[in-house]
């Protein structure tokens, strides 16, 4: 969890929404449905822009639909906060949609995002093609963060995806006491963050049992110790951003922490 004193001004501070922006702030169904809503890179470039990676799922998870689980209300709303809580200047499309893109992993616009997202992540599987892509971008300093998969199945599926990527790199549990923890907001431990069709009051945040009790965030990094992949495991923080405006409780139990953990990567990427 962040700290009281960071969580207090960061809960303030959300519960304002942007005027130049507030439209944006998305919450239930509106998820993308398997379509990306913008085509390319943003036309109004700025300091930052959300990059999702559209994968072609091999498995299915339970409450998972894919690329687009999540998509597109976290991007957006983790670009808009972004915006709000620090001095990166997001991208933006003409019609003042907050700077969002969509790539697949072999299309050579995936080189122009310095950070790509990819939820429901447990499912992915790459061809050839684009295993040889996704090496090339992220040895090339490209940044993946995977997030929202649960449990042994889903995080061995993605590890031996990342294992064909990058095999001469290995997942470590990112320690508590690595910078990226404090590079805005101190983050004390990692949040369990529940999907909201999951969650009610007072109930269990482990969606898949005793299977998944534990969240972890691992790293797989190079010599330098450049954070090359992050994986968010048992755990779905971007919900904590997508469904902000769903539920009054559910924004107060989650959605600080998730901000918080946003705002430290794209801040850490951008910087690093």
């Amino acid at each position: 969890m962040i700290q009281r004193s960071f969580a207090v001004a960061l809960v303030a501070l959300l519960l304002v929404p942007s005027q130049a922006l507030s439209q944006f702030v998305y919450g239930r169904s509106r998820e993308g449905g398997g379509r990306p809503v913008t085509m390319g890179l943003p036309d109004r470039p700025g300091g930052f822009t959300f990059c999702r990676l559209q994968y072609t799922s091999v498995r299915r998870e339970q409450g998972g639909v894919g690329w687009s689980t999540d998509y597109p209300g976290s991007d957006l709303n983790l670009t808009m906060r972004l915006a709000e809580l620090t001095t990166a200047g997001p991208s933006a499309w003409s019609n003042g949609m907050a700077g969002i893109a969509v790539f697949r992993p072999s299309d050579p616009g995936l080189h122009q995002c310095p950070f790509v997202a990819a939820s429901d992540a447990g499912t992915a599987g790459f061809t050839p093609e684009e295993v040889e892509a996704l090496r090339s971008y992220l040895l090339k300093g490209g940044f993946l963060w995977a997030d929202d998969f649960w449990g042994d199945r889903a995080l061995a599926q993605f590890t031996g995806e990342m294992a064909k990527v990058l095999p001469e790199y290995a997942p470590v549990e990112l320690p508590m006491d690595h910078p990226l923890y404090s590079i805005v907001y101190r983050i004390d431990e990692i949040p369990q963050i529940t999907a909201i069709q999951f969650w009610s009051p007072g109930a269990s945040t482990s969606e898949r049992g005793a299977e998944s009790t534990t969240p972890r965030i691992y790293a797989v990094m190079d010599e330098a110790g450049r954070i090359l992949v992050l994986m968010s495991h048992n755990t779905d923080i971007a919900d904590g951003w997508e469904r902000e405006a769903d539920d009054a409780s559910y924004f107060k139990l989650f959605s600080p922490d998730a901000y918080a953990i946003g705002v430290n990567v794209a801040v850490w990427i951008m910087t690093h």
